[in-house]
């Protein structure tokens, strides 16, 4: 497969492929955020947003899109740790002093820290889908007020996300993954233009600002949520259906 072998056995192809990877996973980041923000309408349109997902396309576009998610995960995932260990290989000692090397280079903590970050993010996603998209199956039934209208049984997403921010050491796990998101997103989203091969002289310190701004916004974003449902929110309140309870 001369696709494959040019993205993860030459130098090129696999900062291109991290680069590529990095910018859609951004993307995703950003889309993925403003879907949670509906938490902040209330349960009916958190629930609706989520039940809309799970059911477009008969539920085939949420299959589609974990798997290319899941590809596109992988491929970032593969071709960053080699860009690592190929940069450990090239020096057979450390360098003397940390810093920036001048030029396009940019060297800061978290250009040093981008694998470790990384490693932690993929253990975080691994729990995160398990909690919440493979979590308990709590249920709400919509509809059927009028006599003859069909009664619909919906995943309470919602409630769920209150029991499980209830716990601060959850909460406060979240806060401090969201940190080391930002810290990820401060180097990556303007190294993957780099490696695209679209910057130059005059657009990188644009490029510098612009990954600030997006680490900043993005990070504050999901650093928000869980201390808001966690302090805010009162699961009293919250319509949870316990597993072998009711609503």
């Amino acid at each position: 497969m001369p696709l494959l072998r040019f993205l993860f056995a030459t130098s090129p192809g696999k900062k291109l492929l991290n680069g590529a990877t990095g910018l859609l996973l951004v993307g995703f980041v950003i889309v993925h955020l403003l879907g949670n923000f509906t938490f902040l309408i209330g349960p009916r349109a958190f629930n609706g947003y989520a039940h809309f997902l799970e059911t477009l396309v008969h539920g085939w576009f949420l299959v589609a899109a974990e798997i290319a998610l899941l590809a596109t995960f992988l491929g970032h995932a593969a071709a960053g740790t080699i860009v690592w260990l190929d940069g450990r290989r090239a020096r057979s000692t450390g360098y003397a002093r940390a810093g920036d090397a001048g030029g396009p280079s940019r060297k800061t903590l978290a250009s040093r820290t981008m694998i470790w970050t990384g490693l932690a993010l993929a253990l975080f996603i691994v729990l995160h889908v398990r909690m919440f998209r493979f979590g308990p199956a709590y249920v709400i039934e919509t509809g059927g007020a009028i006599e003859g209208a069909e009664v619909a049984r919906i995943r309470d997403l919602y409630g769920l996300v209150v029991q499980a921010f209830r716990s601060p050491v959850t909460t406060w796990a979240y806060v401090v993954v969201m940190a080391l998101l930002g810290f990820h997103l401060r180097h990556g989203f303007w190294s993957a233009f780099q490696s695209l091969g679209l910057t130059n002289a005059r657009i990188i310190p644009g490029l510098w600002a612009a990954a600030l701004a997006v680490a900043l916004v993005l990070a504050a974003g999901f650093l928000f949520l869980p201390l808001y449902i966690h302090y805010a929110i009162d699961p009293a309140l919250a319509r949870v259906a316990l597993p072998g309870g009711g609503a």
